[in-house]
């Protein structure tokens, strides 16, 4: 090896150590596929829910733009209860996407040397959590209005956001699954009526994608 060579290689571990100092690297891509398969499950449930609801109904068939988007909702026997179920689903999916996602992000970072709550992962918290909050209380007003149509889109669009934020204090691929949220929201509230579908394919085929690209592009070889 040349003297030029080993200053080239040298410059190229002094720029991974600087890399690996602010920014967050430790995220699990087989935590994006179990989520995705988790949210895929919770949305088939909820539709599930929802057509069986809806068949008892006078329409017979569920329809969130008809239903939801121009008008609140007439009071139907069973409709409190069936947003309690739904709401139930959300959080069941939340909850084990969070925890699943922390436990093994969390033996990633240990793999890796890293600690899990250092500058950049508290950086990387704070600038995803604003977006996601703002979302989440966005997306109960909009269900307090019963204006259920609207959900999915804004659920999608700010999670998009949330992680183009969060993109500058991890591994710079996050971004493009942000940009693709994004657009899939957009494309929702284009197209009302349809929201179990998109927030399906966002929230659960996108991850299942993005985690597995993550898995083999960083952790199978580790």
């Amino acid at each position: 090896m040349t003297e030029q060579e080993k200053h080239l290689q040298d410059l190229k571990e002094i720029r991974s150590l600087m890399e690996k100092s602010s920014k967050f690297i430790s995220l699990s891509g087989l935590s994006g596929i179990i989520t995705g398969v988790v949210a895929l499950a919770g949305a088939v449930l909820a539709y599930s829910r929802l057509q069986a609801y809806w068949m008892r109904s006078d329409s017979g068939r569920f329809n969130e733009y008809s239903s939801f988007i121009h008008t609140a909702i007439p009071e139907r026997m069973g409709w409190s209860n069936l947003v309690f179920e739904l709401v139930l689903i959300a959080c069941g999916v939340l909850a084990i996407s969070v925890g699943v996602s922390v436990y093994l992000t969390v033996k990633q970072a240990k793999k890796n040397g890293q600690s899990i709550w250092d500058k950049s992962s508290q950086m990387l918290l704070i600038n995803m959590m604003i977006p996601l909050v703002s979302g989440g209380v966005f997306a109960l007003i909009l269900i307090k209005q019963d204006l259920f149509g609207l959900v999915a889109p804004v659920t999608l669009i700010f999670y998009g956001l949330a992680l183009i934020n969060a993109s500058k204090y991890t591994l710079h691929d996050i971004r493009y699954l942000g940009i693709a949220q994004l657009v899939l929201g957009l494309m929702n509230a284009a197209s009302i009526g349809y929201g179990l579908f998109y927030w399906g394919i966002g929230f659960g085929v996108f991850h299942i994608i993005y985690g597995t690209v993550m898995y083999l592009k960083y952790e199978r070889k580790s």
